[in-house]
């Protein structure tokens, strides 16, 4: 077991422990060949899913042969064999090279990185590799098998190097997908479409969600559309952005709006390259306003991408200028996490000023 396992894995407790509620951004499954799960379990039966439909498919990773820190690859080992799912030296860098390679060979790498705060020692490889991979051989090679899961955001007390947000970083290089679930129906789905996208692919999962977010998920193999954002919540005074975790949030901040007639049209971009600017272009053209909210810092983050995208397809039409409730410019930190994170209050505040602009 590596050393962030043995002092992180206390960290899973603590998703329990944060005061929101998932369940009105939730859909509805179907009543026949559903379970209750939690994210985590939701992502683990995917990984199952795909293990079984392909025999190319692996998973690999720290501590993936146990389970993991957050027990995402937990019965994968003993089901599918050491051969199949197997742990790697503490190196990201060699983890995403080795699954470059191995899909560059036509097979599907599902590789973990434990913590997304340790990725950027595999930044070189992923977008200087992984993303160029196609482009560079003009279509003869690729390694459009390869998936890199990896847990992001805030986790309770995980300080600045279990906390981060680094989404923005990947969103700025061609050739490569970035995806983020909100809930554990659209984790599975939108893994699935990940590993079978013919495209590498960093798919960010809110680990704060792990095993707080539970929803009825269906047992069998789905996959969900990527590059296609949803409208959560209709409205028509102003248009909400946001993915992943953050998406409960803005959704207390909608439901207090609403107690003061406010209506909040709420989208969950979901993949956020290449993203879906037509949705939101659409919502915002309805109701001549945009909110957009993520944990990251503000300076930098995808919120300025879809800030300036939507400035230039929907000028004439904004009411009000585009604001961003997101994570502060510093270092993730620990005691002062509640003062960092963008909080309900914070988005209900920007959403009446943004209204009464």
């Amino acid at each position: 077991m590596s050393k962030s396992a043995k002092k992180l894995g206390k960290l899973i407790s603590l998703v329990s422990k944060r005061g929101f509620s998932t369940s009105s951004i939730q859909k509805d499954a179907a009543d026949n060949g559903v379970k209750s799960l939690n994210l985590y379990s939701a992502i683990n039966q995917a990984l199952h899913i795909a293990l079984d439909t392909d025999p190319r498919a692996y998973v690999f990773g720290e501590d993936v042969g146990f389970g993991g820190v957050f027990r995402c690859t937990t019965g994968l080992a003993d089901r599918f064999g050491k051969n199949r799912v197997f742990n790697t030296p503490l190196c990201e860098q060699g983890i995403v090279g080795f699954g470059i390679g191995l899909a560059a060979m036509g097979n599907r790498a599902v590789a973990e990185i434990q913590f997304a705060d340790y990725i950027f020692p595999a930044f070189d490889q992923i977008v200087n590799e992984a993303a160029k991979f196609r482009y560079r051989s003009g279509n003869q090679f690729n390694c459009g098998g390869l998936t890199i899961r990896t847990p992001y955001g805030a986790v309770g007390h995980g300080g600045h190097y279990h906390s981060q947000s680094p989404e923005a970083f990947f969103c700025h290089v061609p050739g490569i997908k970035v995806v983020i679930p909100r809930s554990p129906k659209e984790a599975k789905g939108l893994l699935l479409s990940c590993i079978r996208d013919p495209n590498p692919i960093v798919f960010f999962e809110p680990k704060w969600l792990y095993r707080l977010a539970v929803e009825e998920v269906p047992e069998d193999d789905y996959m969900l559309p990527l590059s296609e954002a949803e409208v959560i919540r209709p409205g028509s005074d102003i248009t909400l952005v946001g993915w992943g975790a953050q998406l409960s949030i803005m959704e207390q901040a909608c439901i207090d709006a609403e107690k003061e007639g406010i209506s909040c049209e709420l989208i969950d971009l979901k993949t956020l390259i290449p993203w879906d600017k037509e949705t939101v272009e659409a919502s915002v053209k309805k109701t001549g306003r945009l909110l957009i909210s993520h944990e990251a810092p503000v300076t930098g983050g995808f919120g300025a991408e879809i800030s300036a995208s939507i400035l230039e397809r929907c000028f004439s039409r904004l009411e009000a200028p585009v604001a961003r409730v997101c994570g502060l410019d510093t270092p993730f930190p620990l005691v002062f996490e509640p003062f960092y994170m963008p909080t309900k209050n914070k988005i209900l505040d920007a959403i009446k000023s943004t209204v009464n602009y």
